[in-house]
């Protein structure tokens, strides 16, 4: 017996060798096998030995045996802890009759969970440059760029879009947008534009906590915070953020579902949304409100659409937004915005329309304000060049509560987009918009966006 135990101890330290740069565990292991084989053959030359001396060498040959399959274990690649954290050492255990197999039963549950490759995150990036001017001889609002001062030309660096996600479990996904965009003063800035939690069991009830995209027609959640992914170089008039003179509350804060009805062919989803809704209180605070609510008010939306499978690339639907809005001066508004959508949307071809009125009802009094709005939007691809066409109106009332500043607005946008590869894109856009009492803009930008 003593011959073979010293050929284990051989057989350990060969481990110890090859080993101890792969993993911590094995040669401790081998070492403990060692001291144990030590212990038992100085007892087993004693003369005298009694029974219970045999029981503790059985003990510690059981205890040998165990070390040894968990050393096996290990080099054949069962653990699952990190080779850069440290594994705790194995239990002892607690009877001898405890196998190998049901000590690594008994380890701690964090060391066989701890995958960090499945909560790495992945960052995908956007980015756009634009070189633009128009004809305006004042001060004027601009959904697509913002607000510019007379008839100059500039460069203007776009949104640059981090786009993070990370898969941390098989059901839970973590979602943001992380803008940095400079302002009419030239600085930079940072956004959070979203942040989610996303809980998925099935196709039927899916979860989004956070700051989101409001259902809202359709452009809103099919086109984020990246000109590379639209076809054009801005977004239509009625879905321009909030901090470029938007009329939509374009991001909300609380809770997004969405799913599949069972319906067949036709394709029925629903989206339920409960949030803070926007901000009425003053024009100069943070249009959305991420921490603090103004009333105890939440805004909720409902929308349904239908993805038919007989008609690739088709989709249409409604959708209904209600919020109660406090301006400070006013009595408090109810907000109501009624938004239908058609769209088709093939590789080589998209054609999007959308139709909305927003109202604004001022409780206690008959006074309402119904501002209507739509756009049309065509386009068709011939390799790697797409020409498109939009048309897009907005009429709102020059004394309406929320936005005042927009008015009436209406005219066509005629472009080019040229791929020259899978990550860049080159835009040239005319656009024509007809204010009331004062000459029509003219405007052009021509714009390269990237991904990366």
């Amino acid at each position: 017996m003593l011959s073979s135990r010293r050929s284990i101890v051989g057989g350990c330290k060969n481990r110890l060798t090859g080993q101890i740069t792969a993993n911590y565990l094995a040669p401790i292991a081998c070492l403990l096998v060692a001291v144990i084989l030590m212990e038992a053959n100085v007892w087993a030359q004693q003369p005298g030995v009694n029974d219970s001396d045999k029981q503790t060498i059985e003990l510690l040959v059981r205890r040998i045996d165990q070390l040894e399959a968990r050393v096996a274990q290990l080099e054949s690649g069962k653990s699952t802890a990190s080779s850069a954290t440290a594994e705790p050492a194995p239990t002892p255990p607690a009877e001898s009759g405890t196998t190998g197999q049901q000590q690594a039963a008994i380890e701690p549950e964090e060391s066989r969970r701890m995958d960090v490759g499945k909560t790495l995150l992945n960052i995908r990036g956007f980015g756009d440059i634009t070189f633009h001017g128009d004809s305006a001889k004042r001060v004027h609002f601009d959904p697509g760029i913002g607000t510019l001062t007379g008839n100059t030309t500039s460069f203007s660096l776009g949104q640059l879009d981090l786009f993070v996600t990370s898969d941390i479990s098989d059901k839970f996904k973590f979602l943001s947008e992380i803008v940095f965009e400079a302002g009419l003063d030239n600085a930079f800035g940072v956004d959070v534009e979203r942040y989610l939690l996303q809980y998925s069991p099935n196709d039927y009830f899916n979860v989004s906590v956070g700051r989101y995209h409001t259902a809202i027609g359709y452009y809103n959640t099919a086109y984020h915070h990246s000109t590379w992914l639209q076809t054009t170089t801005g977004r239509p008039f009625l879905f321009a953020f909030e901090d470029s003179g938007g009329i939509l509350p374009i991001h909300n804060v609380g809770v997004s579902v969405t799913g599949l009805i069972p319906s067949g062919n036709l394709g029925l989803h629903y989206v339920a949304e409960v949030g803070n809704g926007r901000t009425s209180s003053s024009p100069n605070l943070e249009a959305v409100q991420n921490r603090v609510d103004e009333n105890n008010g939440k805004s909720f939306n409902l929308a349904l659409y239908l993805r038919p499978s007989a008609v690739r690339g088709l989709q249409t639907g409604f959708s209904f937004y209600h919020d109660h809005l406090t301006p400070i001066g006013l009595r408090t508004i109810s907000e109501n915005i009624f938004a239908a959508h058609a769209v088709f949307i093939r590789p080589s071809f998209e054609w999007l329309n959308e139709a909305m009125l927003i109202r604004h009802a001022v409780n206690g009094t008959s006074r309402v304000f119904d501002t209507p709005g739509f756009y049309t939007q065509v386009s068709k691809r011939f390799g790697s060049y797409r020409p498109y066409l939009r048309y897009q109106y907005v009429n709102a009332s020059d004394v309406e509560p929320i936005f005042p500043q927009v008015g009436l607005m209406h005219g066509p946008s005629l472009g080019l987009r040229y791929d020259p590869s899978e990550s860049v894109t080159l835009k040239v856009q005319y656009d024509y918009t007809d204010l009331p009492h004062q000459t029509p803009i003219n405007g052009v930008a021509t714009q390269l966006g990237f991904t990366f």
